[in-house]
């Protein structure tokens, strides 16, 4: 292929090729050729190599090669060159090559040119790819621009203006006033750049965000405008007048209107306005109406006004479109805290979109529907959950199980309905649950005396039916051994009455320790029953030992060590084994949601503490002597020992470590066992993240990690980070867990251990990333001291 064939020809030699061997090999030939004409500074054909080569660029072939070229052909003084240029430094260059520092020259003579087009040029490419220090040397040129009579460069001027304060944010200052002028402009895309800018100023500057505010009645007449307005074939999409600066404008006023009462009140009849005249009907009217909607959920509005929004909300769940739907269900889901009866209105139709194919609008329906569940739709509500957990994706399942858990605790109506509730559940998705659902049910069984019975009964048919949900197997077992006798009985008016043997338990019982579905916990469980059933029956205790004895030699050392021992109890303990296999008590809970057990234990220690601070108090307040000090031994008394206790004190273990000679180790019982210390170095959205340090030799520091979730919403790929100077070496252990379950049930902790040799002040960045119904969080904290150092 000759090297002068024009960029049409090359592409079609291109697309020609069969392999990508031989585009590659016409590439590359081309290539050759032109780097050849590069150096011979062949003028009349600079253009067309470099439009040549762009295009290789764009099928992602190298092309660095060209960069210099389009430096002399931005310095060129002709515009065709200039443009093909310009085009190349925007896709060739960017800030952090040193070579984008030789256009600045040029840049600056283009943007002075008496030609709009060469001005635009130079204004576009510093709006792409202009660096930190190219925003500082050229912002004076662009506030210039912006006060310019040509509305053509004007626009132009305000997006370069927004790309310089993005990247120098002090520079925002300079184009303020004219920012402010230009909203007076009547040319649609004079105004858009405009409110770009402004919204850019606001979000970063307070000061003049609050100088803006006052542009608030400005906004709402350019707005007005904009909705009454005939029809207009320059601005016209669909039916809407200017759909993007409506959108634009919305936002600034989102903005300016966000925690001010004052400005809020001056924009609420313009939104209503937008939300009633908009149709609804079209793609770019639901974008207005989306953006409308969000803005009146931001500001201070009206409730009626809010009404109206999340009615809006309500008819975009009704749309075909997936995405308008998935958008609705998100901003639903972030006001149904506050407007919750608003939301309530639309619970039909966010219900019915669990029923939709499509996998993420399933996932935004079910966080909202267990979000819309309360006291009086309980009933009603979990039917529809448990219909969709039975048919939902496997990803789901984990999910809707958890929310279902949360809200049968919270709003069960009875006691039998929340065990109904919970063992549906787990005959559906007894594989998804959570670790902690087995304990907790347990503990429900155990504190509802009532329906033992009832619970047992309906437990022994279920693990009849199906061996294969280990969570549900799990409470069988458990209930089986607790309640055995109950089940033996057959009397239970809450069921049909059914006649159960003892061969029949003990059969369902041997179904599952022989059974390879069953994992090893649920054979302990198993195990544990059929050993519990011993003081419960009274014709197969024989064959129970014979099962027991079988499993003395399991391979599982967890299920031999319990046969082990229960056969010590039919041994050589069998006097013990009633009283030792008697029934769980029944387990009380404070109102913190405390065991007693726990309760007593944290006031013996409180009480202990108690004690040891004052003993600590008594030996602060005893006179130092050379009898006490113990650390001294060697050093020669500088004056006779003198008694260090009058003779009214009576000698007692409750005084000083050191005060009593005849008991020199009597003082270190009352000494607290010491504790790292530790610090809440993270709080936000529930979130709460401690460190605890201890020093473990002189270089060396083991550090803790404990993260607690309070909100009420489990948090799935929690993981840290953590970075450290150099000097310091870092090794993270393996987490305790990757979630964190809601309302604080289980903590995360891991460690980190230091190695400092250099002794440099220790100073550590953490980092935590989460996901939290369904949205990914990332945040980074900053520690400059850590505890206890």
């Amino acid at each position: 292929m000759s090297p002068s064939v024009p960029l049409q020809e090359m592409i079609r030699a291109i697309r020609s090729a069969r392999t990508q061997c031989e585009e590659r090999g016409v590439i590359q030939r081309e290539c050759a050729a032109i780097r050849a004409q590069f150096r011979q500074n062949d003028n009349g054909s600079r253009s067309h190599n470099l439009a040549k080569l762009l295009y290789v660029h764009m099928l992602g072939y190298p092309a660095h090669f060209g960069q210099m070229e389009c430096v002399r052909m931005i310095a060129s003084p002709r515009y065709s060159e200039k443009r093909v240029g310009y085009l190349g430094a925007m896709m060739l260059l960017d800030e952090k090559q040193d070579a984008s520092l030789l256009i600045t020259n040029s840049i600056k003579n283009d943007l002075s040119h008496s030609n709009q087009y060469i001005q635009s040029l130079a204004l576009c490419t510093l709006a792409c790819m202009g660096s930190a220090e190219m925003c500082r040397d050229l912002a004076p040129e662009i506030d210039r621009l912006l006060r310019s009579a040509n509305s053509y460069i004007k626009k132009k001027a305000a997006l370069c203006a927004v790309h310089i304060v993005r990247k120098v944010q002090d520079l925002g200052e300079l184009f303020v006033s004219a920012a402010r002028s230009l909203l007076s402009e009547k040319n649609h895309g004079v105004l858009h750049g405009a409110v770009v800018l402004i919204t850019e100023l606001c979000e970063r500057n307070p000061e003049t965000l609050e100088r803006f505010r006052k542009t608030v009645p400005d906004l709402v007449q350019i707005m007005k405008g904009l909705v009454i307005s005939g029809y207009s074939p320059d601005h016209d999409v669909a039916g809407v007048s200017d759909p993007f600066l409506q959108v634009r404008i919305l936002r600034l006023l989102r903005v300016l209107g966000r925690n001010n009462e004052t400005a809020s009140d001056a924009m609420n009849d313009l939104l209503a306005q937008v939300a009633t005249n908009t149709d609804s009907t079209k793609t770019v009217g639901n974008a207005v109406l989306y953006e409308t909607v969000l803005t009146v959920l931001d500001i201070k509005s009206e409730s009626g006004l809010r009404v109206l929004a999340v009615n809006i909300l309500g008819r975009f769940l009704l749309n075909n479109d997936r995405n308008i739907r998935y958008i609705a269900m998100t901003s639903l889901q972030k006001i149904v805290v506050t407007d919750h009866n608003a939301v309530q209105r639309h619970r039909g139709t966010i219900v019915d979109c669990l029923k939709d194919q499509d996998a993420s609008v399933k996932r935004r329906a079910l966080e909202l529907s267990l979000a819309l569940v309360s006291a009086s739709n309980i009933r009603s509500m979990m039917k529809e959950l448990l219909v969709f957990l039975s048919s939902c994706p496997l990803e789901l399942k984990a999910q809707a199980a958890s929310g279902i858990f949360i809200a049968a605790e919270r709003y069960a109506p009875s006691q039998r309905w929340h065990i109904d509730t919970i063992l549906h559940v787990l005959t559906t998705a007894g594989g998804d649950v959570r670790d902690e659902t087995v304990p907790n049910l347990i503990q429900l069984i155990t504190n509802t005396s009532e329906l033992h019975c009832y619970t047992v009964h309906k437990l022994y048919r279920a693990l009849l039916e199906d061996i294969s949900q280990q969570s549900l197997v799990q409470v069988a077992c458990w209930c089986i051994g607790e309640y055995g006798d109950l089940l033996l009985r057959g009397e239970c008016q809450e069921t049909e009455p059914v006649q159960v043997t003892e061969d029949d338990v003990l059969d369902a019982l041997e179904t599952v320790l022989q059974s390879h579905m069953s994992s090893p916990a649920t054979r302990g469980f198993a195990l544990t029953a059929t050993m519990k059933l011993s003081t419960r029956i009274s014709d197969n205790v024989d064959r129970i030992r014979s099962i027991v004895s079988i499993y003395g030699s399991c391979i599982d050392l967890e299920l031999q060590q319990r046969a082990v021992e229960y056969n010590a109890l039919f041994k050589k303990y069998d006097h013990m084994r009633a009283a030792v296999l008697e029934r769980m008590p029944v387990i009380q809970r404070n109102s913190s949601g405390q065991n007693s057990e726990d309760a007593s234990e944290e006031t013996i220690k409180e009480i202990q503490v108690t004690k040891v601070k004052q003993e600590e108090l008594v030996l602060a307040q005893q006179p130092a002597g050379p009898v006490c000090d113990l650390l001294d031994l060697l050093s020669g008394p500088q004056e006779p020992l003198q008694p260090s206790l009058a003779p009214a004190q009576p000698i007692s273990t409750t005084t000083a470590a050191g005060g009593d000679l005849l008991d020199l180790l009597g003082g270190l019982e009352l000494t607290p066992p010491s504790s790292a210390p530790t610090v809440t170095i993270y709080e936000k959205h529930g979130v709460t993240l401690t460190l605890g340090c201890e020093q473990e030799s002189d270089s060396g520091l083991l550090a803790t990690l404990t993260a607690s979730n309070s909100s009420d919403s489990d948090i799935s790929s929690f993981t840290l980070q953590a970075a450290v100077p150099k000097s310091v070496q870092l090794h993270m252990k393996a987490p305790s867990r990757d979630s964190l379950p809601a309302r604080g049930a289980a903590e995360l902790t891991q460690t980190v251990v230091l190695s400092n040799p250099n002794k440099v002040n220790l100073k550590m960045r953490i980092r935590i990333s989460y996901t939290s119904q369904g949205s990914a969080v990332q945040d980074t904290v900053q520690v400059d001291s850590l505890p206890g150092l």
